[in-house]
């Protein structure tokens, strides 16, 4: 004589609670990303989101081969080079780091201010490297970055993109609150997402 195999009695409530349940999270998951898009749509044509439109590709391309983090290279040419606006980072040149010299023999004399070294600025004329593309702009800054002086501005196990901005402040810029300005800049436009990898 055969047996009957005896069905697990099903719960209707605990059914009607895991589908709400389901729901719920679906709800607050469709809710964070339409809340995102409306802070996000505010910058829609602001300066700041039409020139990481303009750089974002290059950058991205070049972080992530070099193991940096394009939200930090990002925030650095933003704030460099105000939103792509300052002389030395428009065409032909592309400088969008203020990084002075030449590269591959090509400069451009700019007036620049420096310091004493008392506090006190005085402006002088200097050569700064002049790029002839974005990409190429991003490639020499990542060569910058590999000074042993920069170490922590690359991608490590269990590092932040925070270690990345602190490293830059008081070596990269003598600012002290550049770290602070930077992860604005990264947490206002949430230039985090060009961290992930490329697609």
């Amino acid at each position: 004589m055969k047996r009957k195999k005896r069905r697990r009695a099903t719960n209707p409530s605990l059914n009607a609670l895991a589908l709400c349940l389901v729901l719920l999270s679906a709800f607050v998951s469709i809710w964070t990303l339409r809340k995102a898009q409306q802070e996000l749509t505010a910058y829609a044509t602001h300066d700041t989101m039409v020139f990481v439109r303009q750089i974002s590709h290059a950058a991205q391309a070049v972080a992530q081969k070099e193991k940096l983090y394009s939200s930090v290279m990002m925030a650095q040419a933003i704030l460099e080079s105000n939103n792509g606006k300052s002389q030395l980072s428009q065409k032909p040149y592309y400088n969008f780091f203020g990084i002075k010299g030449d590269y591959k023999g090509r400069s451009a004399i700019f007036p620049t201010l420096e310091d004493d070294g008392q506090g006190n600025l005085y402006q002088i004329d200097d050569a700064f490297r002049s790029y002839g593309s974005m990409t190429a702009c991003f490639e020499d800054y990542a060569r910058v970055l590999n000074d042993p002086l920069y170490t922590k501005t690359h991608k490590n196990l269990g590092s932040h993109y925070h270690d990345a901005t602190a490293a830059l402040t008081g070596t990269y810029a003598t600012d002290t609150t550049y770290n602070t300005k930077l992860n604005e800049l990264i947490a206002v436009y949430q230039l985090t997402y060009f961290d992930s990898p490329m697609k």
